[in-house]
């Protein structure tokens, strides 16, 4: 077998070959670039037309949410009384507790969820001064979710 001889190059030629040809990449994509996009093309109209008529698109459909079938629907007005045993500086975290417990008692969810403007409600005097009682409305839907809201 024959030996090839090898070729000595320096890691500083490889460099500067290497930096060429990047230069050379770059020019072209520009120049690729600005041959598409001319400006005497596009017109404003166009231009607002191609460019956020997908965005518009995507956002008409976001804003129609998918409607749930809803089971069930119920009014109650929830004791929180006796969420008041106990020490007063808890009132308000018992209150919560107590109505997760008597809506899975009344509704027997596979999942419950406190709407954030019930939970405002009864935290809106602090923690030591949860009303007394709260209308609610609740609904569960087919998959036994069940959402509880502020009724009023």
């Amino acid at each position: 077998m024959a030996k090839k001889k090898s070729k000595e190059v320096s890691l500083d030629d490889l460099e500067e070959e290497l930096e060429e040809e990047l230069v050379e990449s770059d020019e072209e994509a520009k120049i690729k670039e600005i041959e598409e996009f001319s400006l005497e093309e596009i017109s404003e109209e166009g231009e607002v037309g191609e460019v956020f008529e997908e965005e518009i698109e995507a956002l008409e459909e976001e804003e129609v949410p998918p409607e749930e079938e809803i089971i069930d629907e119920r009014i109650y007005i929830v004791p929180l009384a006796k969420a008041r045993r106990g020490p007063r500086t808890k009132w308000a975290k018992k209150s919560v507790k107590y109505l997760r417990t008597f809506m899975e008692r009344h509704f027997k969810p596979e999942s419950l969820i406190i709407s954030q403007e019930l939970n405002q409600k009864i935290w809106s005097r602090g923690i030591q001064k949860p009303p007394r009682k709260i209308k609610v409305r609740a609904t569960k839907n087919v998959d036994g979710l069940v959402v509880v809201y502020l009724a009023d």
